[in-house]
């Protein structure tokens, strides 16, 4: 079966008072797969998945979802055609339950029909292990909770597109394996695009990987492709950079 992509960028460039961020970046996103984008520090990723969501606007290069093309849409206007995405800091309501928190991401999907939006809830928090904290305050939930709450507050939209940015930074070992295994679990259901920098999670879960380097593609295709590349090894695989 041919893949079918879901999104993608033609010549997506930015630039900042004259220094490209990202200089004509093609970029493919299969429908119903985990993409992860990797790449050294200041390699760009961040600025991508901006103009990508419509947070950032591009200096030049389009943006396509399900063959439209969305480059000048606000990002707003991109979460209601089914774009989520998740921040690298959490960005929860600390004073709600769980509960409270996935309830306002769900009646973006499920708007007036409140027996709706409560079943969404209670089977995302369930999917990413958060079940039994429906009730307690997310302000007291662990660093790594409240990502997952995060996760779960992304999934409530029933997004087409998933954005992960660095999902797994500040969790323990133990938490990490399990968002292997929930990602895993998710295979066929969404379209994912992972941004992340610990390359056990994605070796273990993309199904393709892009790499950025220097703002602009360096190499595509599968997790043995990319470890096998001379390039992407001199450039990349091996660091521990932080986020760009």
């Amino acid at each position: 079966m041919a893949t079918v992509n879901i999104l993608h960028t033609s010549g997506l460039t930015k630039t900042y008072a004259g220094i490209k961020a990202n200089t004509d970046v093609d970029f493919e996103l299969a429908q119903g797969k985990i993409t992860a984008l990797i790449g050294p520090n200041g390699a760009g990723k961040s600025t991508f998945v901006g103009m990508v969501s419509g947070r950032i606007e591009a200096t030049r290069g389009q943006v396509f979802f399900e063959g439209k093309d969305i480059s000048k849409l606000p990002a707003h206007k991109r979460i209601q055609l089914g774009i989520a995405y998740t921040f690298q800091i959490t960005s929860v309501f600390p004073g709600l339950t769980l509960h409270e928190n996935v309830a306002l991401a769900a009646r973006r999907a499920f708007r007036g029909d409140e027996a709706a939006v409560d079943a969404k809830v209670r089977t995302v928090l369930t999917r990413v292990g958060l079940g039994e904290r429906a009730n307690q305050i997310a302000g007291d939930q662990s660093y790594g909770h409240q990502r997952l709450l995060e996760i779960a507050m992304g999934f409530a939209q029933d997004p087409k597109v998933f954005i992960l940015d660095e999902p797994t930074q500040g969790l323990a070992e133990s938490e990490v394996q399990d968002f292997i295994q929930l990602m895993k679990s998710l295979a066929g259901e969404v379209t994912i695009l992972l941004i992340e920098h610990n390359m056990t999670v994605v070796m273990e879960t993309a199904d393709h990987i892009t790499v950025l380097d220097q703002g602009m593609v360096l190499a595509n295709g599968t997790p043995s492709e990319i470890h096998e590349n001379a390039a992407v090894q001199a450039a990349y695989l091996g660091t521990t950079d932080a986020e760009d």
